[in-house]
Formats: structure tokens, C-alpha cells, sequence
């Protein structure tokens, strides 16, 4: 488990204190539609407001490729973060993300008071990691926090350049918990250890599954990528999603699971569909009985069976990647017995981000799970064993 300096090693007052956070969050016709982010960066900033600090947020949001879009402004998140923490934020409309009205809000600021930025995306530098807009970034602070574990996988200006030009780095509450939850299961599981691996690809997830079956008793496999696992042992897999050129790592895995004595479960029936939309011919199908023109779409009431009771008797869950398509509601029974067999077990439950978190918040079962990882792609990559730039730049205790 990393040891990282945090806010609660430092002091904050009078200081300008420019805290990363992901406030990249879906927003439809200038509404957002979910908050979990927002409400995932607010113990952070209410602890450092609360101390004195002059605090300055910046995030992304998706992908305006160095260039201004209106459509991507951080202006709805200022005005629904200040109604959520009852304070006025004020939002730095600057184009430049850095320009006048950036440095002239900063340079007013007083004591708990809250600034936030435009997209750092809007400048091309930010995803290139450049000095210059690193240290545009690092001029306005005297302490960098890092809050947004969501990006820690990757090596931006505005969560790693900015460490190399501001004296004081350290993490804030949701990486804490993010560090603490995801690197203490992994380091010293209870057991048994119940690994869920599920999404369209195996190629996304190569590396995890073979750091996995050093760390699991079981890894179940649905969604996507089981069926370049089944077509690996021989399988009718028809129209299904396939990786002809992974089937030779499936192999692989499959003996690596047998070497190291991890029960390895693959489904034993399928939800079939003849086109990829939900008013579709639906049937079910055991393994190997997937006809050409067919598609499995999620995985059938056997394989739920089978996997729900290998959850009741974990200890620690992982979970990452849905069973099926579960935006489609003919395709969601796989996804919601999987996010309803962990919200009853006991066990310590993690939940990857993206998909699985989705489908669990909008199943009503996130207050049943341990944690739910705010970062798909960061929680991946750490379940691979990789070392985060974003949280490797924060200063160690």
C-alpha cells in the first residue's frame, strides 16, 4: 500500500492550495445528471475550507482536444457544487484556463474562499504533459492536492507536471480511500478471494487477469470476453464478440489457472439475440449450442446460478465489467445478479468503476458495497500491479 503524504500532514491556512479533482461528469441540455463525482471531491474541499485555505479547483471534462467548447465548460459544475456545499464558488471563465480573469479571481481570493477553473483541456498541452502549462498551473498554489483518482492513470499537466513546480504535493480524502480500499484488498485479501471480470474485451483487461490469478482463489469471467475464452476450448460461439488473436492468451490463462490451483469460471449458458438491440428474438442456449446468426447478448440463468454461489461464499469481491448488455433491458439479468448476489454477501466488495459502477448505482444496491471506485481505468490499471503517475507524484509520508 502506497504511504502518501495528505492533507492531513500539512498546513493549509492562508495558503493557495490548487486541488485537482474529476469533475468530469455527464451533463445533458446544461444539466448534470449524476453527481457521485461531485460528491466524491466534498470532504476534501470542506476540510481545507474549513482550515483556512485559499482553495483552487481544477479538473477535466471529456474531450475538447486543446480547443474551447461551450459545451464542455465547467460552468454548470461551479453552479451545482456551490448549491451542494452552500458556499459560492466562482467560476474562472477563462478560455486559456490560466489568463486574466483566472489569475485576478486567484490573486482576490481570501480565506476559505473557492475558485474554480476552466477544462484543462481546453489547452492542447494538458493531455501532453508540457512544462509550460504545468508551470501556468503550479504560478497560481503553494500546496497540489490530488483528488481525482479517476485520472491517476495517466500523466497530465494538471495532476503531474504541476508536482514538479509546487514545493508541497500530497493526495486528498478520495484518493486516500481509494489507495487505502483497493491496496489493502489486494495486499492481504480475506479469503476466500472472489475476482469478477466481465466487459467486451480481453485485450482490456490482459494484464489484470494475469496479475489476478496470483491473488484469487476464483475468477469468474463474463460478459464480452468470455467467448474468446469458450472459443479457446473449442466452442460454437457464433455472431458473439471474439478476439481471434487473444485466443492463444486465453489458453494461456486457463493453464495458468490450473497451475496455480484458481477455479476459473467461464459461462455454462447464454442469453442469445439475432440482432444487437433490445426488441430482438431472445432464447437461451447452453455452452457450445450458439448458432451462426446469434449472439449472446448476457449470461443465462445456470451461469447466474453458478456464479452467485461462488459470491455467497467470498470474503473480498472485486468486481470489473458488466455480464451483458446490461443498457438493454432484455440483456441486464446477468449484471443485476451479479450486483445483487454482492450486496448480500458479508464480504469486503470493491466495484472497478465505469460499467460495474453505473450498474450497481442504478440498480440502488452502491450503499450495499464496500467501495465503488471512482476511476475504471485507474482501478484496472492498479489491479495490474502498475504504479499510478498521478498518485506516484504525490510526496511519500
Amino acid at each position: 500500500m502506497l504511504n502518501k503524504k495528505t492533507i492531513d500532514d500539512i498546513a493549509v491556512q492562508g495558503k493557495r492550495v490548487l486541488v485537482r479533482c474529476d469533475f468530469n461528469v455527464p451533463i445533458v441540455d446544461g444539466v448534470i445528471t449524476d453527481v457521485t463525482r461531485l460528491e466524491g471531491a466534498v470532504p476534501t474541499i470542506n476540510m481545507l475550507v474549513k482550515r483556512g485555505a485559499k482553495v483552487i479547483l481544477c479538473s477535466h471534462m471529456g474531450k475538447p482536444k486543446g480547443e474551447p467548447k461551450p459545451e464542455l465548460s465547467l460552468a454548470p459544475v461551479a453552479a451545482k457544487l456551490s448549491e451542494m456545499l452552500d458556499r459560492d464558488i466562482q467560476f474562472a471563465a477563462d478560455n486559456e484556463v490560466i489568463g486574466t480573469h483566472a489569475k485576478a479571481a486567484v490573486a482576490a481570493m481570501k480565506e476559505g474562499a473557492i475558485v474554480l477553473l476552466e477544462n484543462t483541456r481546453y489547452r492542447a498541452e494538458e493531455t501532453k504533459n508540457s512544462e509550460s502549462f504545468s508551470k501556468e498551473l503550479a504560478s497560481l498554489a503553494d500546496i497540489f492536492v490530488n483528488d481525482a483518482f479517476g485520472t491517476a492513470h495517466r500523466a497530465h499537466c494538471s495532476n503531474v507536471g504541476v508536482t514538479d513546480f509546487v514545493d508541497i504535493c500530497v493526495v486528498g480524502y478520495l484518493v486516500q480511500r481509494e489507495i487505502a480500499f483497493l491496496g489493502s484488498t489486494i495486499a492481504a485479501p480475506q479469503r476466500p478471494f472472489v475476482a469478477i471480470l466481465g466487459g467486451a474485451k480481453v485485450s482490456d483487461k490482459i494484464k489484470v487477469i494475469n496479475h489476478l490469478l496470483e491473488k484469487v482463489d476464483t475468477l469468474i469471467i463474463g460478459g464480452g470476453m468470455a467467448y474468446t475464452f469458450l472459443k479457446a476450448l473449442g466452442h460454437n460461439v457464433g455472431m458473439s464478440i471474439l478476439e481471434e488473436d487473444k485466443i492463444a492468451y486465453a489458453l494461456q490463462m486457463m493453464e495458468k489457472a490450473k497451475r496455480k490451483k484458481v477455479k476459473l469460471l467461464l459461462p455454462i449458458d447464454h442469453v442469445v439475440a439475432q440482432e444487437f438491440r433490445n426488441d430482438t428474438p431472445v432464447k437461451v442456449v447452453v455452452r457450445g449450442a450458439i448458432e451462426e446468426g446469434w449472439e449472446s447478448l448476457d449470461i443465462g440463468p445456470a451461469t447466474r446460478k453458478l456464479y452467485e454461489e461462488a459470491i455467497s461464499e467470498a470474503k473480498t469481491i472485486v468486481w470489473n465489467g458488466p455480464m451483458g448488455v446490461f443498457e438493454m433491458e432484455n440483456f441486464a439479468q446477468g449484471t443485476q445478479s451479479i450486483a445483487k448476489a454482492i450486496a448480500h454477501t458479508d464480504a469486503t466488495s470493491i466495484i472497478g468503476g465505469g460499467d460495474s459502477a453505473a450498474a450497481v448505482n442504478q440498480m440502488g444496491y452502491g450503499d450495499k458495497m464496500s467501495h465503488i471506485s471512482t476511476g475504471g481505468g485507474a482501478s484496472l490499471e492498479y489491479l495490474e500491479g502498475k504504479e499510478l503517475p498521478g498518485i506516484a507524484a504525490a510526496d511519500d509520508k
